[in-house]
């Protein structure tokens, strides 16, 4: 028997430490919304150069938690309690609908990378997370053909994407969001349609309501470093 090869130790890059560590800090309210990041004090503060902190910049930009002003610099990203009510609105009006069309031709196949995905989840990085739920809703929804309103709803996932990222910083809310994912998936194969509407209308209004608390809290630590 051939041995098995050594494990290598990978290690992080200087730019994905930086990243790591100013993610943490936006996503926990330390950087509140609206506040400025100035690449010098940043490097200082980290003990780096401003070329590691400027890739961090332009990587936590393309995630939408930073927002980069032409000759102003780079600021972490507003919220809106209006936008998070209404994308939540649409998705518990038009995901409960195409779940029960998904159920009567769903494969095994898909519910088994459903729950891969799952797992996967339990795992991943904030700045991963997103992308794995919206690849979970898809592999359960595609089969119900509806190419348009699958479209719209991906819209909405990636629009609610950096959203998402406040709220699976929260280890029970990521555990609470394992069981009701397995849940539906469970359902799908039994071929409940009834339950796995009803029962994905309320996983959606409580990531609803988990996230507006968290802006709402967010938005009070913003008000208060102003005053």
């Amino acid at each position: 028997m051939q041995p098995s090869p050594p494990t290598r130790i990978v290690r992080k890059t200087t730019t994905e430490l930086v990243l790591d560590a100013m993610r943490g800090r936006i996503l926990s309210g330390e950087f509140a919304p609206g506040s400025a990041l100035r690449q010098e004090l940043l490097a200082e503060e980290l003990g780096v150069s401003r070329i590691p902190v400027r890739e961090a910049l332009r990587l936590l930009s393309a995630e939408g938690l930073v927002d980069t002003i032409a000759h102003k610099g780079a600021f972490v990203s507003m919220l809106s309690k209006a936008e998070v009510q209404e994308f939540f609105d649409i998705r518990k009006r038009l995901e409960p609908w195409i779940i029960r069309e998904a159920i009567p031709n769903i494969s095994e196949a898909d519910l088994q990378r459903a729950e891969q995905l799952v797992r996967e989840m339990d795992s991943t990085d904030p700045g991963r997370w997103g992308a794995l739920n919206w690849e979970l809703h898809e592999s359960l929804y595609r089969a119900a053909q509806r190419p348009a309103a699958l479209g719209m709803v991906r819209a909405l996932h990636e629009k609610s994407e950096r959203y998402f990222r406040f709220q699976v910083v929260n280890v029970p809310i990521r555990q609470q969001a394992h069981r009701e994912h397995m849940e539906l998936i469970a359902l799908c194969r039994a071929g409940q349609a009834d339950k796995a509407e009803a029962m994905l209308e309320q996983h959606i209004g409580d990531a609803a309501e988990q996230i507006l608390a968290i802006v709402d809290r967010l938005l009070g630590g913003a008000a208060v470093a102003a005053d």
